[in-house]
């Protein structure tokens, strides 16, 4: 079935032309019409659009203000400590759970290093007098070595009945495996992999600002 062809022809005589103008007409004030109509409802409704405005504008200005106060925040951290991933890989587990310790006291929390024999997953406690006690359990490995879910069980067994801590942090110079992941992530045991200990060591991001630490009591219950 042929399909038809619809073909545009340009007006001829007296009668098209006359015909074409009143359309063209007709569709000049339709279109006057539709601008004043919108500009009488954007009239009527001024204060709000004012407000939408203003509101954008005051957003705007805060998001500008937050991300400039961060940027000032770590340039001060990384003028008293910067620690990068290669002197983080050079060292052993020691030397590794602490500095992660130094970090923690750069960005304003009171810590101490307690790994060794007999820890029970905890390698750096940290004090926050807003955030609560946060336990650290330092996994420092070959590059490329992942962390296991086991280690995520681990932490989360000790974390609150044992150290009576608010925060419980997982943190490797290497990566985690997705099931160690989505565990913590499930179950509130934060994790920093490679990719975020070169912001929180090297690009000087708090801790607490990167994993977004909430001040209110967890479910690890209160600090002591």
């Amino acid at each position: 079935m042929r399909r038809m062809r619809v073909r545009l022809r340009r007006p001829r005589g007296t009668v098209d032309v006359a015909s074409a103008c009143v359309v063209g007409v007709a569709v000049v004030v339709l279109a006057v019409r539709v601008v004043v109509h919108a500009a009488a409802v954007l009239l009527d409704a001024w204060p709000v659009v004012l407000a939408l405005v203003v509101l954008t504008g005051v957003a705007a200005a805060w998001h500008i203000a937050r991300s400039i106060a961060a940027e000032r925040a770590a340039a001060e951290r990384l003028a008293v400590l910067r620690v990068t991933l290669a002197e983080l890989d050079a060292g052993d587990d020691r030397a590794f759970e602490e500095a992660l310790r130094r970090l923690l006291v750069r960005d304003g929390w009171g810590a101490r290093r307690v790994g060794g024999r007999g820890d029970q997953a905890a390698d750096v406690m940290g004090e926050h007098a807003r955030l609560g006690r946060l336990v650290v359990q330092a996994k420092h490995t070959a590059v490329g070595g992942k962390v296991g879910v086991r280690v995520m069980y681990e932490v989360n067994g000790t974390a609150g009945p044992v150290h009576r801590a608010r925060h419980a942090v997982v943190v490797t110079n290497g990566t985690f495996t997705r099931d160690a992941r989505d565990w913590g992530d499930k179950h509130g045991v934060h994790w920093v992999d490679r990719d975020r200990l070169r912001r929180w060591a090297e690009n000087g991001v708090a801790l607490h600002e990167l994993l977004e630490l909430p001040a209110r009591p967890s479910r690890f219950g209160r600090a002591a």
